[in-house]
């Protein structure tokens, strides 16, 4: 056989690379195979290549102007071709290709003479269906978890019904597959990675190190490792934590120097000789998000070394089994990952009991068991090619191709017929003729509409499962919980009549159902009209009930995720006790004496429940929250009228930290208020804090709304007018009216996702603090900006008042504050507060009171508490975070967000303001009911 294995980059140390040319060097003993690189940027590849293996590289990128691997063009025609888009790849899927890439291999692959074409990820595998020729059989490889990547798996969606096969790391992954494409689907198969042949030194367990390896990424998550070994380091200071590979340092870096680890946690960097590494440790940990097989977890079993890792999607549990051969626990949880290497630190019978069993278990894993399953499927494939029927299919799916949607990345309507079991196809026909204004978005019938917000949406699919369930005189109970969405229970022996139930009701909507294993992971999904005859879901712990919804901009989608969740509960031998899939706010399982019905309220809505799920308990909050926003635009001419009059003609600006970019609106606001809509709906009201000014587009009569001018909180008015955000948060507890917890927030501060008030209190109505990593010099460095300038005044004031020393600043988050405890600080430190209200600009004596002040104090106090929040940021004025934009976009996982831009930007204010509106119209694109003319505010009360 002649194969011929796709690459984007052959030379780069990765997990794909490395399986693919352990796979390559394999079959070259017996076959012709050449490894086709895309591009080369390196002078030696970083994995061995056997002789007997061709490496092609196609674009060679080692200088900075890019260049034709093997033959010559112009320099201009090079950067030109360099410079323009790929027509081959949308960025989406792959940002490095070019259409000096394109060229290349249109060169190449549309001449391409191999038996076999092998395609490494989704952009690789749009590439090879549009080139290769169509007498080459076409296989592609998932090396990652196809169901849970993002834009870059499109193409799987797109072409993968036109190849000849999928080859998958696991069986989750393969369902997914199945369940997407149905009768359309190519011949889908499991062959996992395999270990190196020849020699593998074996470890011997007493050298006290514990070791990771994998790329420096956030989906690794290295930092749950380096928090998890800390909870053990004191305890055990002979015992070390190294972690191979490169990638961002930076902020392991400064975890690592946070936590005084810098003698026992090493960054490595990368290495060539990770088996050498696997023998010297003890130990070996994964705390990835998400791992397609786990190459690391085999190489290290190989080497007789346990694994402790996170119960993951999707290899681990392939891999490791738990308590046998290693630890797995549960994901994201740090407590119990620290746990489980404490147990293997302090229990050496247990730690070479499983690292001997982990050897022996991956032998499943060695060369010659894995690369012959290969060779068969190559061979079987190329036999294949001679059945009439094979050439009968590739004309099918060459049209269904061509059938697909270019625009939104997914299965169009006029394919998915032929995509889907037959009948789901009906489904789908009859569905669309009912409702001729949906849209295909991620392979699913989806309703357009600007109007609803992720927790409305929820509420609509909780209203829906449950009139199913009642309209069949189903009994059921709300399971309370602290997230948004919602849960409902059945007993298992009403699940066919429920499923059935949903079956009936959403027959003529376009409803989805998925379905999830014990463990909570998916079964796939399916329409939800065909609940009662999907096979999976006759054993599936639980379903989740949705009506998938995309705004018109295509840019937010409300999805599965806020689906209500559907939980069989089975009752205990003895009928004593009930029991769900999941744990409850009440426990799990219940005692069915306590299953006494009741009800609860939800908006304007009685569902029904158990009293247990009614009680008020120790952690819910009784108390309301307002938002506080203090804004200024800077352009409006009465306000740089007054300025000018305060202030004096000859005032030029006072630098950065009084710049016109401080004072700017670039209607960060109008967005940041749709943010609170969307996914903040507890905040009461919303207090807008300004000198006279108000935006055209707010709606000041909104219930919801106050304006609040500078002149009715300070205590003194003649230090108004200010132009200093210091002074005027010195009098933001003074607003008339005002709950006592409120949130104060900057206009460039936004929720990102679906947030409870408990987020930013506890229960005793204490604030939560959120520290940053950014460190306070403890001297004066001669070009402090203002808030370090500012610290060190309230550092000032507590050591003299409390011996306490700050050393840190806080995230750019919502500020969670008591107005109690900023009437204390006043009564404590009224020269300091006093002083700052009265600076007109940011000054040398100025206090921070807000943003850092209340913060420690309140901690010094126990007036406040620490808190955790995921928080991004983004420097706009810097064209090297902008990446970060479009992760933000895509990813949806912070809890909140602040965009912000710094005086030594290298971005020119017209791009930024341009940049930030594209962004914030696409992360918010559903106007809020704060908006004059907005359909949400035409709908408020």
């Amino acid at each position: 056989m002649k194969i011929t294995f796709l690459l984007t980059w052959g030379d780069a140390m990765g997990g794909t690379e490395r399986a693919v040319l352990r796979q390559a060097n394999w079959l070259a003993a017996r076959h012709d195979v050449e490894v086709l690189s895309v591009f080369r940027t390196r002078d030696t590849p970083a994995f061995a290549v056997d002789p007997r293996v061709r490496m092609t590289y196609l674009v060679d990128t080692r200088e900075s102007l890019h260049r034709p691997a093997g033959r010559e063009l112009s320099d201009e025609v090079c950067r030109v071709l360099s410079a323009t888009p790929s027509e081959l790849v949308r960025p989406e899927w792959e940002q490095a290709f070019t259409r000096l890439a394109d060229l290349e291999l249109e060169r190449v692959l549309r001449e391409c003479t191999s038996d076999i074409v092998v395609s490494t990820t989704p952009a690789l595998m749009a590439v090879m269906t549009e080139l290769v020729p169509r007498r080459v059989v076409t296989v592609h490889q998932e090396h990652r978890v196809a169901e849970l990547r993002g834009s870059s798996g499109n193409p799987l969606k797109l072409f993968s019904a036109r190849l000849d096969a999928v080859v998958l790391l696991s069986e989750p992954t393969r369902n997914w597959f199945a369940s997407l494409f149905g009768a359309a689907a190519p011949r889908l198969a499991i062959i996992p990675n395999s270990i190196d042949d020849g020699y593998r030194p074996r470890s011997s367990r007493t050298n006290p190190t514990i070791v990771m390896a994998g790329r420096l990424t956030g989906e690794k998550q290295f930092g749950h490792a380096i928090t998890a070994f800390a909870q053990l380091a004191a305890d055990h200071p002979d015992w070390c934590l190294r972690i191979f590979g490169d990638g961002a340092r930076r902020e392991l870096e400064n975890q690592i120097v946070g936590l005084g680890l810098g003698e026992q946690v090493q960054l490595m960097g990368s290495t060539t000789t990770i088996d050498n590494e696997w023998a010297k440790a003890a130990i070996a940990m994964v705390t990835s998000r998400v791992e397609s097989f786990g190459l690391t977890i085999v190489e290290a079993m190989a080497a007789a070394v346990p694994v402790v890792s996170y119960d993951c999607p999707n290899g681990p549990r392939e891999i490791i089994e738990s308590e046998k051969t290693g630890l797995l626990v549960a994901p994201n949880n740090t407590d119990a990952l620290a746990a489980a290497l404490r147990r293997l630190i302090e229990d050496e019978e247990l730690r070479h009991g499983m690292g001997e069993r982990a050897a022996t278990a991956v032998e499943r894993f060695a060369p010659d068991v894995v690369m012959a399953r290969w060779e068969e499927l190559y061979a079987e494939l190329l036999t294949g090619r001679e059945n009439p029927n094979w050439a009968e299919r590739r004309t099918f799916a060459l049209a269904l191709h061509q059938a697909q949607s270019t625009d939104a990345g997914v299965v169009t309507e006029e394919s998915a017929e032929e995509f889907a079991a037959p009948d789901v196809a009906a489904w789908t026909a009859a569905t669309q003729e009912l409702h001729p204004d949906l849209v295909w978005s991620r392979g699913q019938l989806t309703r357009i509409r600007d109007d609803m917000a992720p927790y409305e949406t929820a509420r609509a699919n909780l209203d829906l499962t449950v009139a199913a369930l009642e309209a069949a005189e189903i009994d059921y109970f709300l399971v309370r919980q602290d997230t948004p969405t919602y849960r409902v229970a059945v007993r298992e022996e009403r699940r066919e009549a429920a499923l059935a139930a949903i079956a009936r009701t959403t027959h003529d909507r376009p409803a989805y159902v998925e379905g999830f294993d014990v463990r909570h992971r998916t079964l796939g999904n399916w329409p939800a009209a065909l609940s009662d005859t999907v096979e999976q879901l006759r054993t599936a712990a639980s379903v989740r009930i949705f009506e998938p919804v995309i705004t018109t901009s295509h840019t937010m989608r409300i999805g599965a995720i806020y689906g209500c969740e559907l939980e069989f509960w089975t009752p205990s031998e003895d009928g004593t006790e009930l029991a769900g899939p999941a744990p409850t706010l009440a426990g799990n399982p219940l005692a069915a004496s306590s299953l006494t019905p009741a009800h609860i309220t939800i908006a304007d809505r009685t569902y029904r429940t158990v009293e247990p799920f009614t009680r008020r308990l120790v952690s819910d909050l009784t108390f309301g929250v307002d938002a506080v926003y203090t804004w200024v635009d800077g352009d409006d001419p009465a306000w740089l009228e007054r300025k000018r009059a305060a202030l004096g003609e000859g005032y030029t600006g006072g630098g950065a930290d009084q710049g016109r970019a401080r004072f700017q609106s670039r209607d960060e606001l109008r967005y940041s208020l749709r943010s609170i809509d969307l996914f903040a709906p507890w905040i009461d009201k919303i207090w807008i804090v300004t000198d006279r000014q108000v935006p055209d587009w707010l709606d000041v009569d909104h219930p919801r709304i106050r304006i609040v001018d500078h002149r009715e909180i300070f205590a003194e008015p003649a230090h108004l007018p200010t132009f200093n955000s210091h002074a005027i948060e010195t009098q933001l507890h003074h607003i008339e009216g005002l709950s006592e917890q409120f949130l104060y927030l900057n206009d460039d501060v936004f929720f990102g996702r679906l947030l409870g008030p408990n987020a930013f209190f506890n229960a005793g109505g204490l604030p939560r603090t959120f520290a940053s990593r950014t460190q306070i010099p403890l001297s004066p460095t001669g070009d402090d900006e203002a808030f370090a300038v500012a610290a060190r005044n309230n550092r000032a004031l507590l050591e003299q008042a409390y011996g306490r020393t700050l050393m840190h600043g806080f995230l750019h988050t919502p500020h969670a504050h008591r107005r109690s405890t900023l009437a204390a600080i006043e009564a404590e430190f009224p020269d300091s507060v006093r002083q700052t209200a009265g600076n007109r600009t940011r000054s040398a004596t100025d206090v921070s009171m807000l943003s850092s002040l209340a913060h420690h104090y309140g901690l010094i106090t126990g007036r406040a508490v620490e808190g955790g929040i995921r928080c991004g940021f983004v420097n706009v004025g810097l064209e090297e975070q902008h990446p970060r934009l479009r992760a933000l976009l895509q990813r949806r996982n912070q809890d909140v967000f602040c965009l912000n831009d710094y005086h030594d930007g290298d971005v020119p204010q017209e791009d930024q303001e341009r940049i930030i509106e594209a962004f914030l119209t696409a992360y918010f694109p559903i106007p809020s009911r704060f908006e004059k003319g907005s359909e949400r505010n035409r709908l408020t009360p």
